[in-house]
């Protein structure tokens, strides 16, 4: 098994005409998402960061390429089980970068943070992990 960055999931998620290296790359992202791969969690919060940043690509054409990606029998996903819960998290207007470490901290009591719009989305979530802001003792 081999391991794929973002580049190669970009790729085979996006055919992009506009670029010319893409004509070379994709061809052989195609080709290696055959295989069986690992997917690292952090490629994963690169991906949905390029093809929201870069590609402007819509948050439900994201939702599905991750799920899509979540699906495959050849990909194995590091977490999977969170982040499967992370992209329903998503698909509900979470953040997916705060949705990744809300369910990656699934056995902590409290996720600390400054970001109140998080602590307010999480708790209308009902999410498993509360956000609480931190406080000087």
């Amino acid at each position: 098994m081999k391991a794929v960055d973002t580049n190669v999931l970009a790729r085979f998620f996006v055919d992009d005409p506009d670029d010319p290296q893409a004509a070379h790359q994709r061809p052989a992202a195609l080709a290696a998402m055959r295989g069986r791969v690992f997917v690292p969690v952090t490629v994963l919060l690169e991906l949905e960061w390029v093809l929201r940043g870069f590609y402007e690509l819509p948050r439900a054409s994201i939702y599905r390429a991750l799920s899509a990606l979540c699906s495959y029998d050849n990909v194995v996903i590091e977490g999977r089980v969170q982040v499967l819960a992370a992209l329903q998290a998503f698909k509900q207007g979470l953040d997916f970068a705060d949705a990744l470490h809300l369910n990656r901290a699934a056995s902590c009591t409290a996720l600390l943070t400054f970001d109140k719009r998080l602590i307010r989305r999480s708790a209308a979530l009902q999410s498993a992990v509360p956000c609480e802001l931190p406080t000087a003792a």
